[in-house]
């Protein structure tokens, strides 16, 4: 279920990213493994997490993905492996929330898009989904829930 989105203005976060650029197909795969990792680093330089993670999506063309997983963090992270200190932008966001499992993210983000263009928002390349709940704090699908973001321009 997609809840009704809004306009909201999203402040800056500073985080602890892995940047990928990926084919589409292998989203599935090099997800768990980078949130582990990333999470992992946090806690052992005692930063965090300090926020659900999230994954900032610079580039989704059909084929390939180029993004960030991350988490915010309470103040920068030492570069570690492929863990690097980043930050979530503050910007001015058409936001939504999507419950439920991660199948529903295609429709949903779908549906927010025909939205946004319905509403006539002029979009920013990027978009990041944050996961708010998910498997880690239960494993029913059904409680998850997954906020979808979409910058806009001026």
């Amino acid at each position: 279920m997609l809840e009704t989105p809004h306009i909201t203005q999203s402040a800056p976060q500073q985080a602890a990213v892995i940047h990928l650029t990926i084919p589409r197909d292998q989203i599935r795969a090099v997800m768990g493994p980078g949130i582990q990792e990333v999470i992992d680093t946090v806690v052992a330089q005692g930063i965090g997490p300090a926020g659900p993670v999230f994954s900032h999506h610079f580039s989704m063309q059909p084929d390939t993905f180029d993004f960030e997983i991350g988490v915010p963090v309470s103040r920068p992270v030492a570069p570690t492996g492929r863990v690097k200190p980043g930050e979530l932008p503050g910007a001015k966001v058409a936001r939504t929330v999507l419950h439920g499992g991660y199948e529903a993210l295609p429709d949903g983000w779908g549906q927010f898009m025909a939205w946004v263009d319905e509403e006539g928002l002029p979009k920013a390349p990027d978009l990041w989904e944050v996961y708010v709940k998910g498997p880690n704090l239960d494993p029913d699908p059904s409680t998850w829930c997954t906020e979808l973001n979409q910058p806009l321009l001026g």
